[in-house]
């Protein structure tokens, strides 16, 4: 049942042979890798309006030069990114640059960062898509949580099929989107160059505003730079596309930062002209497009792809969190379960867990945008600035032909992640204050696993020191039996087989009358195997029986035996038919498997119907 659901959900498995058929050509990678910045663009430039409205309304016009900074650090920071595709190809991105440049832990919090951001970039997208959903249909917003997590659950099917099957079917979407926005700008530029915009809804460039300081501006600046967010998804999935790889993922970078320099631009300066103020339960994207189109079939079709590009840039992370969760695990700072490919060659542990981990947070946070994008900003900006160290230093250590612009261009882009970053914890601190909890923690916890594998490599690994396993000279079963049944004589036939030294048959009653009953049936059934009956009057099984084994396995280590428990399991036709029966033998395997110098053996005996 369970099996043939998920074939019908994910599809038929596919061979290890047909990876290469999973990689993507550039159209489709700049659809998958570059939804979550394309559809920053949706809520960036409000984000900017939103600190400008804390002074008034006539401080939108700062809007523009704020815009201008904002596409000073996304060309730094395409530029930088560009130079880590071809120095890293084997993607990785922030991770990998600051773990070989600045050191290990600077890599931790880099890519302890990186994958918070990319829990965040799902939980923010998916949230951002519902409030769109909900702008152009108010009586749908009490239930932005249920909807957000349907799109989660939506979204995660379509990449547990397939990278190739997502970016196809998200390509439509984003082409659209783009589509739709540049319609949008383009129509709402010839308005206002027609004329057919009031000039007043406006203040001009250079209007003296009351409140204004440094500081307002520097926080304005770091809040529309969340419109950045996205840009380092595709020096992380460089594996992901077709060779020569490292060319086509700098084409697509670069494709990706001209689409987003234009449509935040125009974004930003239609919201300033038009006069267009943020509102709790509208976004200004939603009020541009009633403004330029009126309330007819191209505003609908302008929040449908709005509301589609920012719930499928969730597919972003999903794209890049099961890479770099591979990075990770290789270097052995995650569990090792995220290096295992799926039925569909996809990383589906990481996908899972992305997954799971954003409704978490959604629900947490109530699917509210404005509370999450803090949150979302700052894990971006903190890899953006050690990525852009690490490549410095590098430079530096390096010098390489034409290292000095290159140099040039990461210092730029550190400096302004760094001012970006410190202003997010100035400003935002009690949203964001959780990142300095957090990740602390994940810092401690990608230690304790790599501690953990260290030392288990340490344990097995065979060296020529140490000391010598001991010799067994013989063995001694226990089996525990609760009847005299089909059961129990398969697992005596298999025990007798093994030669043992002594088999010791071990029953378990909880009621003292049944002793006796039990022993007469055994010796008549088994009189050369020895019974030993221990009387539980607890009910416990486990107890008494961990005891005996102990008893045994002392007097054994003195003669060198091993101690071998046969637990005789029967196995019904059905799985459901499990749950009709008491599992004694799964809890004395899952009891047994933690003691020492103990070999748990299982019998099973497969019922016919």
């Amino acid at each position: 049942m369970m099996s043939s659901v998920k074939r019908f959900l994910i599809g038929r498995p596919l061979k290890s042979d047909q990876l290469g058929e999973q990689k993507l050509n550039k159209t489709k990678a700049l659809a998958i890798l570059s939804s979550d910045a394309l559809s920053s663009v949706a809520y960036g430039p409000e984000q900017i309006l939103l600190v400008l409205i804390t002074i008034s309304a006539a401080a939108f016009w700062y809007s523009i030069p704020i815009a201008v900074g904002v596409l000073v650090l996304l060309l730094a920071l395409i530029l930088s990114y560009r130079q880590i595709i071809f120095a890293y190809p084997q993607g990785g991105g922030a991770y990998v640059v600051s773990k070989e440049n600045l050191g290990k832990y600077p890599g931790l919090v880099a890519g302890g960062s990186l994958l918070v951001d990319y829990i965040l970039t799902v939980a923010v997208s998916v949230s951002a898509g519902t409030d769109a959903v909900t702008s152009a249909f108010p009586s749908l917003h009490p239930y932005n949580v249920i909807i957000a997590i349907i799109f989660v659950l939506l979204i995660t099917t379509l990449n547990l099929r397939g990278v190739t099957e997502s970016a196809s079917f998200l390509a439509y979407p984003v082409y659209l989107f783009v589509l739709a926005m540049f319609i949008m700008i383009g129509l709402g530029l010839f308005n206002i160059v027609t004329g057919n915009v009031p000039a007043e809804l406006h203040t001009s460039l250079g209007t003296p505003v009351a409140g204004v300081s440094l500081f307002l501006l520097l926080r304005a600046f770091s809040s529309g730079s969340s419109a950045l967010t996205g840009v380092e998804a595709i020096s992380n999935a460089i594996p992901n596309f077709r060779a020569p790889a490292p060319n086509n993922a700098a084409k697509t970078l670069a494709a990706m930062g001209i689409l987003l320099a234009l449509l935040f631009s125009g974004i930003v300066f239609l919201a300033y002209y038009y006069g267009i103020a943020p509102r709790e339960e509208v976004t200004v994207v939603s009020d541009i497009a009633e403004q330029v189109f009126g309330r007819n079939f191209m505003y609908f079709f302008v929040q449908g792809t709005t509301a589609l590009i920012l719930v499928l840039a969730a597919n972003t992370g999903y794209s890049a969190f099961p890479l770099l969760a591979v990075n990770l695990a290789k270097d052995k700072f995650i569990p090792r379960m995220f290096t295992v490919r799926g039925d569909r060659l996809g990383y589906s542990n990481g996908i899972l867990s992305l997954g799971i981990l954003s409704i978490i947070l959604i629900i947490a946070f109530e699917g509210r945008t404005e509370h999450l994008i803090p949150l979302y900003a700052v894990g971006v900006f903190i890899p953006f600035t050690l990525s852009q160290t690490g490549m410095m230093v590098k430079w530096i250590r390096q010098k390489p032909e034409g290292w000095l612009p290159k140099l040039i261009i990461n210092t730029i882009g550190a400096l302004i992640s760094f001012i970006v970053t410190i202003m997010f914890f100035l400003t935002k601190f009690p949203q964001i204050w959780p990142v300095l909890v957090f990740l602390p923690l994940i810092i401690l916890f990608f230690y304790r696993i790599h501690k953990h594998y260290e030392s288990v490599a340490d344990q097995l690994r065979i060296t020529t020191c140490g000391e010598p396993p001991l010799a067994i000279e013989g063995n001694i079963i226990i089996l525990p039996v609760a009847g005299i049944t089909h059961v129990v004589e398969n697992s005596l036939r298999y025990a007798k087989s093994l030669g043992a030294e002594q088999i010791i048959a071990v029953h378990i009653p909880f009621e003292r009358e049944d002793d006796a009953i039990f022993e007469e049936k055994w010796k008549k059934f088994h009189p050369e195997v020895r019974l030993v009956t221990l009387y539980s009057p607890y009910r416990s099984i486990i107890h008494p029986l961990t005891k005996f084994i102990d008893t045994v396995q002392r007097k054994a280590s003195e003669s060198n035996y091993q101690v071998t428990v046969i637990v005789p399991q029967f196995i019904p036709k059905k799985g459901w038919h499990n749950i009709l029966h008491n599992q004694s033998s799964l809890l004395i395997r899952a009891h047994l498997l933690y003691r020492r110098n103990v070999i748990i053996t299982t019998v099973p005996y497969h019922l016919k119907k």
